[in-house]
């Protein structure tokens, strides 16, 4: 598949953890990659006696692909595990320390969070919510967000957390595909000093949603909406006579926990599936091993709960393993560029997980800003969302873990549940850009067209693992051709593409359709990005392939400089050779445009398809998931007046 990923970094340098942090590890040997390797089941059998059963299982899997039941008669619940177990010894401990945009904050006990839970899991009763019913949230990252996915788990309603930055047609799909009958939302949230009328967004969609028989509105900001009566209820009111004590629904292993909607590669959002003995035990394993979480830690992961990251490492993965975990409610340039910083030394964070495009983000703004915070409570770093370039991991790795932080680049995804690929920071050396190594217990592989191992290819994952997806809701055929079609049904098709160094090490190159293919030669979009970031006046970079009559495809580059450095012709030109001379004239660029920002979700992915789009002179895509249209709007008229 062309030439090597990272080619021009010394992917021999490693960095390996202190005496200090390797003697304190969770996992200080390779006996679970053993034991794992011998006999999977009877592995993750071992791992899964971690969670509290109510009822022990018959029978740890039956695999009929692509469907695999993790588990089989065994039951539990996900709020039980995530609070009751945990009041005997953890009862007055934090378990949450929120802070809004504004400044307002709050600290809520395992005790306090669960008389919280209660409550609402009682109001939802009151409303009419049953086992298997779907209940629809959509709020900003505020305490009453993780209350309303553990009430739901309580009584065995299946939530469906929809991000609070989309927009009313994406919230009305969602809705009706999950055919929700409650929604929980709020008058409005706090982002970038503004308020944004969700409840306002919600009710144009609740306009076409009949599913939804009620609604709860938590008192965010103040903001004067409608309620309409018989169906709108303010949360405070709803909740102020209900107990607070309910019984847990005594689960089975392989009941729906949640649906989670994301893009593909159509316009109609897949509806993710995942279960709750398998997912419960993905996300507890994987905090206590990759994220080497210890009893006094604050963990901060900067995801909000609209996203699988949000889900698996700010609600669940924390509270099942008695974790105090730190929310942000508003962005890191809010009401300046140190808030992130700010909050690290205020709350004393010990571990912090964020995304690569936060992290060139902060390289954008300057190691001036980190400096001027006590970071020294830090002790392990973490990233997630997608591949980062060794130059924004060594920044990280100097200027937030101070040289003595161990990062965690985590791959997974949200069919995943958990992270299946990193590496475990007390004994696996680390490689700058590198997720290392898959976790035990997961068969992954890179495969050529036929099946077979090769050194870069397509990530496969060729064994069932227990958090993964059971499926895409109402939706069997698309399942079986995203997921499953590539290889005749016998492995799990991630999408993305990998490449195994010499040493066993595994570079993700990114999604398989940013993989170009120029004059017969394939580069990976990862590859160039890297290059050109590599520039010391490059803060970050998009790359895409438009069509070429000679080549196939051309090479063509999005650049944002770092403040300090000018837009000239002469640094492009600098820019291309630099490519050329990182990885070679094959990826030599067709053309640079330079700009102030890049389009992006809301949770800060780069979305190529609309650059792809503006490269061919297309009719834009759908863009309602954008965090700012207007960029897209400058670089397609910079394109056009230039083209």
């Amino acid at each position: 598949m062309g030439q090597r990923v990272f080619a021009f970094f010394d992917d021999s340098q490693r960095f390996y953890p202190s005496h200090e942090f390797k003697e304190q590890a969770n996992v200080q040997a390779t006996d679970h990659y053993e034991l794992a390797q011998k006999d999977r089941d009877a592995f993750w059998d071992q791992m899964a006696l971690k969670l509290d059963w109510f009822k022990n299982w018959d029978k740890t899997l039956e695999w009929h692909p692509p469907y695999a039941k993790w588990f089989v008669g065994g039951k539990l619940n996900a709020s039980y595990n995530c609070l009751d177990r945990h009041l005997k010894d953890k009862r007055n401990k934090i378990a949450l320390i929120w802070e809004g945009e504004p400044g307002d904050t709050k600290r809520l006990t395992f005790q306090e969070l669960f008389v919280e839970v209660c409550k609402l899991a009682n109001t939802l009763k009151k409303l009419g919510c049953k086992k298997g019913d779907r209940v629809a949230i959509y709020l900003p990252l505020i305490p009453e967000a993780i209350t309303a996915m553990l009430a739901c788990a309580r009584i065995g309603a299946i939530h469906t957390v929809i991000f609070g930055g989309f927009s009313s047609e994406a919230l009305e799909d969602r809705l009706k595909d999950a055919e929700a009958k409650v929604l929980i939302t709020a008058d409005g949230s706090f982002r970038k000093g503004m308020i944004i009328p969700l409840k306002n967004t919600a009710d144009q969609a609740l306009a076409k949603a009949e599913s939804v028989k009620q609604v709860l509105v938590v008192k965010r900001t103040g903001l004067a909406v409608n309620m309409m009566k018989g169906r709108d209820i303010w949360y405070e009111e709803a909740m102020a006579d209900s107990s607070p004590h309910c019984e847990p629904e005594w689960m089975d292993a392989e009941d729906p926990l949640f649906i989670l909607y994301t893009s593909g590669t159509t316009g109609k959002p897949k509806g993710i599936i995942h279960t709750t003995g398998g997912y419960l035990l993905g996300a507890q394993t994987t905090i206590n091993w990759v994220f080497d979480a210890k009893e006094n830690d604050v963990y901060w992961c900067t995801a909000d709960i609209g996203w699988i990251t949000g889900h698996t490492y700010v609600t669940y993965g924390p509270l099942l393993n008695g974790l105090t975990g730190v929310i942000y409610e508003g962005g890191p340039e809010w009401p300046n560029r140190s808030r992130f910083w700010k909050i690290v030394e205020k709350y004393s964070v010990t571990i912090f997980y964020t995304a690569p495009t936060a992290i060139r983000t902060f390289m954008k703004w300057g190691r001036e800003i980190p400096q001027k915070h006590n970071l020294r409570s830090l002790r392990l770093l973490g990233t997630v969302g997608e591949p980062i370039n060794p130059e924004a991991w060594m920044w990280y790795y100097e200027n937030i873990g101070h040289y003595k932080c161990p990062i965690v680049d985590t791959w997974w995804q949200t069919e995943t549940g958990s992270i299946l690929i990193a590496p475990l920071p007390g004994i696996t050396p680390l490689k700058p850009g590198s997720a290392t190594q898959p976790l035990p217990g997961i068969d992954a592989a890179i495969l050529n067209d036929k099946g077979e191992e090769v050194d870069k290819g397509y990530l496969a994952i060729r064994s069932p693992w227990p958090s993964m997806l059971r499926g895409l809701y109402k939706d069997h055929e698309r399942y079986v051709q995203t997921y499953w079609s590539k290889w005749g049904g016998r492995y799990y098709f991630t999408g993305d593409g990998a490449y195994r160094d010499k040493d066993g090490y595994l570079w993700l190159l990114g999604r398989v359709d940013d993989v170009l293919n120029v004059a017969g030669h394939r580069i990976g979009t990862m590859e160039v990005e890297s290059a050109l970031v590599d520039y010391h006046l490059v803060a970050e970079a998009a790359v895409v392939g438009i069509s070429d009559e000679i080549k196939g495809e051309a090479i063509i580059a999005f650049v944002i400089l770092k403040e300090r450095a000018a837009a000239v012709e002469e640094l492009e030109a600098a820019l291309v050779e630099h490519v050329v001379k990182k990885i070679g004239a094959i990826a030599r660029p067709k053309k640079i445009y330079f700009t102030r920002d890049l389009p992006k979700t809301r949770s800060g992915k780069i979305m190529r398809r609309l650059l792809r789009d503006i490269g061919e002179g297309r009719v834009l895509g759908d863009v309602s998931t954008l965090a700012d249209i207007s960029i897209v709007e400058d670089l397609k008229l910079q394109y056009e007046e230039e083209d």
